[in-house]
């Protein structure tokens, strides 16, 4: 029974126009209503120039240093150039003890390092002159407080219950008073209450933490007190109770995620290690624009060889598979938009290796197709014949290659190589749809205008 290819043909046409329409490159961008996205090439560290700098536990080498620690100082450390405004930051664990910062286009070097290297403050402060629905508003603002502001905090008044009060005509920005820094908080936990079977977030306070905490819950019940890391309010929880055993739980709509990340804040308001900058350059992008360019005419040229090479050699299946081609060219490009894939010239490097691969299916295909055309079968049956008994030899390929790929990235994850890791994940998205383009766009074509072609009576249309 014969299948409908045509029904394929609207849907690949689709996808190539709005492909087309993402790699084009005066696009706009998305803008449905609040949602506004850029859709550009995002260029790594090499191609646009910017900041590299490698850090290092500050610590003695026999001081033992847990994975968990190490990844905590990213996490932290990556909250912190992404306020910078940086596009696609890498910052990656490498090794045991160090960690790879990487900031594409960066303008101020000694901003970055300034901020990459300060000590995160935690912070409890007194919000209990304001509104619990104004509070839970200002979740994710940042706020001033008078931790280390003495001055700020004198040209404010302030109210009998020890928050602030605005000045008229606000004279004066609002600050808010620090009740206890994170050197208060000994450990922090997700967990899931036994009562409502929610998840929780429970606390451990040291023993100087248990006084200044006790005494303040005690007489603010009811009120709220907000959690702040480097100035921006994480959390505003209500004091339901006085605080005075020196533990307690902040409720709240948690999930799991979410009260794990609340915990992990307040575990590691601060670097749970110290560390120090071994290496800090400025990369410049001369080097990197003359590589593109002269990447993208290599990638251009080699597109054009390989599409004569398929058009002259396997004919009108050739030509078919060069349109296949471009469609595959286009899609994957714009998936390194829309992902967003920061390019590095290894990244190019993949891309243009995985224009091979493409290839490679398609003449294991034709290859196939001209050795049942030769055994007297029909084009519809050549054609379906051919992509059955190639496709184990093509799944086995690109399946292989996907398993190398995904080891290349996840060594260049461990080890902070991101040479390598672009270049893998640029390769294997390659692959990825090239797969596509070869089994369903290539074969929709072939279908579509050659089923009606007697290939005894037009043998040179085949190169059989």
């Amino acid at each position: 029974m014969r299948r409908n290819y045509w029904r394929w043909l609207i849907p690949i046409l689709v996808l190539a126009g709005l492909a087309g329409w993402v790699v084009w490159p005066n696009n706009p961008g998305i803008r449905l209503g609040s949602f506004n996205r850029d859709i550009e090439i995002v260029r790594g560290l090499d191609l646009q120039g910017g900041l590299q700098v490698l850090l290092e536990a500050d610590l003695p080498a026999e001081t033992a240093i847990t994975s968990d620690q190490m990844q905590t100082a990213r996490d932290i450390i990556e909250n912190r150039v992404n306020a910078l405004g940086v596009v696609e930051p890498l910052v990656q664990v490498a090794g045991s003890r160090r960690i790879v910062v990487e900031l594409p286009g960066v303008k101020d070097p000694e901003e970055a390092v300034a901020t990459i290297k300060e000590t995160g403050l935690l912070e409890f402060i007194d919000m209990s002159t304001v509104d619990p629905a104004q509070a839970y508003s200002l979740v994710g603002s940042t706020l001033e407080t008078d931790f280390g502001q003495a001055a700020a905090l004198a040209a404010t008044p302030t109210s009998e219950a020890g928050g602030p009060t605005p000045t008229p005509a606000a004279a004066a920005p609002l600050v808010f008073h620090t009740v206890m820094t994170g050197t208060g908080l000994k450990n922090a936990a997700a967990t899931v209450s036994t009562n409502t079977n929610e998840f929780e977030v429970s606390f451990v306070l040291t023993d100087e933490g248990k006084q200044t905490f006790g005494d303040y819950t005690s007489t603010h019940v009811g009120k709220i007190l907000g959690i702040a890391l480097d100035k921006v309010l994480i959390s505003a929880p209500r004091i339901s109770t006085g605080i005075t055993e020196g533990q307690g739980v902040i409720t709240g709509s948690f999930d799991r995620d979410s009260a794990n990340r609340l915990a992990v804040q307040l575990r590691y308001g601060s670097l749970p290690i110290p560390l120090k900058v071994v290496e800090s350059s400025t990369v410049g992008p001369t080097l990197g624009e003359d590589s593109l360019r002269k990447s993208t005419v290599a990638g251009l040229i080699g597109l054009a060889v390989v599409m004569l090479f398929m058009a002259i050699y396997y004919r009108l299946p050739g030509v078919l598979a060069d349109v296949a081609l471009l469609i595959y060219a286009t899609i994957t490009l714009a998936l390194f938009k829309l992902v967003p894939v920061t390019l590095t010239l290894p990244g190019v490097a993949g891309f243009i290796l995985s224009i091979g691969v493409a290839v490679d299916a398609n003449i294991l295909i034709f290859e196939r197709m001209k050795e049942e055309l030769r055994a007297g079968r029909t084009v519809y049956q050549a054609i379906d014949t051919g992509f059955s008994r190639a496709w184990p030899s093509i799944r086995d390929s690109n399946l292989s290659t996907l398993i190398t790929c995904a080891i290349l990235f996840w060594f260049g994850s461990t080890f902070g190589a991101s040479i390598v890791k672009g270049f893998s994940l640029t390769l294997a998205l390659g692959v990825m749809v090239s797969l596509f383009t070869a089994i369903t766009v290539t074969r929709t074509f072939l279908h579509i205008v050659l089923d009606r072609v007697r290939a005894a009576e037009s043998p040179r249309l085949f190169g059989a």
